[in-house]
């Protein structure tokens, strides 16, 4: 009887992604697989790696040279990371190990880099960055927890974005943003003194375990948008917000996109709930799933590129 080969989802409908600790990786058959062990009993579950984004291997975690092979095959990114997706290690790429395929596509690629080397263009893409940011949290945040961000921020940010004239301003009207939304989350969630703290390990009070959940949160979203850059052929090398010493910094510029609007507010959510990493992660996971997210990342990078493409022939 010949067997069925089955065909890969597309990178953009693509439904899983899998944070794993302490298991090995291997391929059983045609299939990738994990084996976790519980007491003395090995147990094997499967990856389907045909409709899988990325996947993280946390600590304690390995992978055999065939199942690296089979996943590369399905266009699969690969990231080892530490306890609770953060921080995250790789050899040859400063956010995930990509597939090696030589057959990506060049178009996206060639005009993004047109538009990155006219100061003018990546000011502007910058900006429209900055405004879709704005847009999705409104949506966002009035279904996940039902209120918007105050009026008056929104116009303040909104103008500082039109009369910003280099990065620097820009990056100065984000960090100010994202201050605001920060505040307005721990009001309406009753967190006393919050403050974001990066790379925060302990998790003993609430501010504590939302400042984990952020860091283990935003791993999840650089796995994302490293899925999209690396579909569309393009190097994580060309930003046009965060910094042009950070060779992965086109990586934060496209997770900025959502976070605000899907992982801050999950924080909160899933930390005044006193939920576990795991839990967030699944909760996370389910609601980028819910929205479509790759989707409409991958919808919304090719947009910007074609207008600015279209714009200035």
């Amino acid at each position: 009887m010949n067997r069925i080969k089955t065909q890969a989802v597309m990178m953009s409908s693509r439904s899983n992604v899998f944070y794993l600790e302490r298991v090995k990786v291997c391929q059983d058959g045609d299939r990738v697989v994990y084996l976790s062990r519980d007491g003395n009993i090995d147990k094997l579950f499967n990856i389907p790696e045909k409709n899988t984004a990325f996947v993280l291997l946390g600590k304690g975690s390995s992978i055999t040279d065939a199942a690296a092979r089979k996943l590369a095959e399905s266009g699969v990114m690969l990231g080892f990371c530490g306890s609770g997706g953060s921080p995250l290690f790789s050899s040859t790429s400063p956010v995930f190990l990509e597939p090696h395929s030589e057959y990506r596509p060049t178009e996206y690629m060639q005009n993004w880099y047109g538009i990155w080397q006219d100061e003018a263009k990546r000011l502007s893409v910058a900006k429209q960055f900055l405004s879709i940011r704005a847009k999705w949290v409104c949506k966002s945040w009035q279904k996940l927890i039902e209120i918007q961000p105050n009026e008056n921020l929104l116009n303040r940010f909104s103008n500082r974005i039109e009369k910003s004239t280099n990065t620097t301003e820009l990056l100065l009207a984000e960090a100010e943003w994202a201050k605001n939304l920060y505040a307005t989350l721990a009001k309406h969630f009753k967190i006393d003194s919050f403050t974001r703290q990066d790379g925060l390990r302990s998790s003993t009070t609430k501010p504590e375990l939302i400042n984990g959940f952020l860091d283990h949160g935003n791993y999840i979203a650089y796995g994302y948008s490293s899925v999209v850059l690396t579909t569309l052929g393009i190097s994580y090398a060309f930003p046009v917000l965060h910094g042009k010493t950070r060779r992965g910094a086109l990586v934060f510029d496209v997770a900025d996109l959502f976070k605000d609007a899907i992982i801050m507010p999950g924080a909160f959510i899933c930390g005044s709930k006193n939920m576990s990493d795991q839990d967030f992660r699944l909760w996370l996971i389910e609601k980028c799933y819910q929205e479509n997210l790759l989707d409409k990342l991958f919808d919304t990078f090719k947009k910007i590129v074609i207008d600015n493409i279209i714009l200035n022939q």
